[in-house]
């Protein structure tokens, strides 16, 4: 069984027998588990963090006007919420497993939910936004460590067969409705103050903690051979320079000399990183992994995936509170059929995926993408109708993000040695999460050149164009396969009977 997590949820695609290409099952099935009281309790703390990361996404999301009106936020300083959360979490994903395995699972779970509380306290107490901005960087960091952490615990403790994959069904459910959960519990806490927003989990993440430290089990560091700490400092430094030079480019000048410069040592500290990993014993990354191609075509359609979801919920969640002037909670529901179909067709997507494999899947998620924004584009004029205009294009969004999320995930690790599982999964994670904040921090320049988007829809159109453009790249970088496929058996001269 393959599975994976995001910040988004995550993804089971059950090949503990038999892979997404239809490889034969093995005769030999698991003893079943028995489920003890300590086990539901240890799979009750990791869904509640789950449910928790989800949630704090979707709750943030949906109060970020309210959050720009009462500190003076720009439409720049505003996705720096967004962004500070994804750099922390994308910067240091890959990192946080390995960090897992030289110093314990229980241990950095732990202390990594401790610091998602904390951050989350001091987050909804502030009244500086450079100050809430660093507490969602932490809180993104905190994240990037109990991610993997969690999902490596339960993997560890529920034996492989049912038991796992029961447990696992229910993990992958926590994590899709909370992010549902979180766009109606946004808007109903905004409507009050968007600090509750940021105080309402830290409760759940204190008992979270407390039963956790009662019931998580104690393990050992698993790590073997050498640590390459080198390239570790290397990766993150360079990649959380590079994303933050894209980000502040637009607003400081790409000549100006402190862009410059900060492109000049982003691309030596990832050049460092790339010869480090062609020298250490112990590589942090094989470079070799990105030669496979299926892996690299679900690195860039998860960036397509996610870059384009979340910069166009962005949009509407400034369009439909600051030009509309619709409650946090109406907004809300506007935008919940997306997370509902997210939530009640991720579980099925695994036999799918079964039956037709991720390339198909993946294909269909790219044209539902690309259709829900190309709709928005065609029939939105500068005030677009929520039921002919808006309703639409939140189910093929929903459907576009049900379908690829999962289909991506499986196709990043099927055939993968057990050993590299980590490393596959970790990459596209970040890939998401990095993209992500690139591709928002692309829009956010469109959209924030224009002085104020006082003329309904108009003063977002580039910040679409851009996104819808980002998908139907997806697209086509799925296609190049097919089409080369059906190219070579074109050209291949039939067989003759002798």
């Amino acid at each position: 069984m393959r599975v994976h997590v995001s910040s988004s949820g995550v993804t089971i695609t059950e090949t503990s027998s038999s892979s997404a290409t239809g490889a034969p099952a093995s005769p030999d099935t698991p003893a079943e588990q028995s489920w003890t009281p300590r086990l539901w309790g240890v799979l009750a703390v990791l869904c509640a963090v789950l449910f928790l990361d989800g949630l704090d996404v979707s709750m943030v999301g949906v109060a970020l006007p309210s959050i720009g009106t009462e500190l003076g936020l720009s439409t720049t300083s505003l996705q720096w919420i967004v962004n500070g959360y994804v750099l922390g979490y994308g910067g240091l994903l890959l990192l946080g497993g390995r960090t897992a395995d030289l110093l314990g699972r229980r241990r950095v779970f732990l202390i990594a939910l401790g610091v998602f509380a904390v951050a989350s306290l001091i987050g909804g107490l502030v009244n500086d936004g450079t100050l809430l901005i660093a507490t969602r960087f932490v809180k993104g960091l905190a994240a990037a460590f109990t991610a993997p952490t969690a999902l490596s615990i339960l993997t560890t403790t529920f034996h492989e067969g049912p038991a796992r994959n029961r447990a696992l069904s229910v993990f992958s459910v926590f994590g899709a409705s909370g992010y549902s959960s979180g766009l109606i519990l946004g808007g109903l806490l905004t409507s009050v103050g968007w600090r509750w927003t940021f105080l309402t989990p830290v409760p759940l993440a204190l008992v979270a903690l407390a039963v956790g430290v009662a019931l998580i089990p104690r393990d050992k560091p698993a790590a073997e051979g050498g640590h390459d700490l080198v390239g570790a400092v290397t990766l993150t430094t360079g990649m959380l320079l590079a994303v933050y030079t894209v980000v502040t480019a637009p607003e400081r000048g790409w000549l100006d000399p402190l862009t410059v410069g900060s492109i000049v040592v982003a691309a030596a500290l990832l050049v460092g990183f790339v010869i480090t990993e062609q020298r250490v014993a112990h590589p942090l990354i094989r470079l070799g992994i990105l030669r496979v191609g299926t892996i690299v075509r679900a690195n860039v359609s998860v960036i397509a995936l996610f870059g384009s979801y979340m910069s166009f919920q962005f949009m509407m969640t400034l369009y439909l509170q600051d030009v509309l002037h619709w409650s946090p909670l109406k907004m809300a529901l506007a935008l919940l059929p997306a997370g509902l179909i997210v939530a009640f067709g991720s579980p099925f997507v695994g036999r799918m995926i079964d039956r037709w494999g991720t390339s198909r899947l993946i294909i269909s998620s790219m044209v539902s993408l690309a259709l829900g924004y190309v709709w928005f584009l065609a029939t939105a004029g500068n005030t677009p109708h929520y039921a002919f205009t808006i309703l639409p294009t939140m189910i093929l969004l929903g459907g576009g993000f049900a379908f690829g999320f999962s289909s991506i995930m499986a196709q990043a690790t099927d055939g993968i040695d057990d050993s590299e599982q980590g490393l596959a999964s970790g990459l596209v994670q970040t890939s998401g999460q990095v993209g992500a904040a690139l591709v928002l921090a692309g829009v956010t320049a469109l959209v924030a050149s224009d002085s104020h988007p006082a003329a309904g829809f108009a003063p977002f159109h580039p910040g679409l164009n851009l996104v819808t453009g980002v998908a139907l790249v997806g697209l086509a970088f799925n296609l190049i396969p097919l089409l080369n496929l059906t190219r070579s058996r074109a050209t291949t001269p039939t067989p003759t009977k002798p």
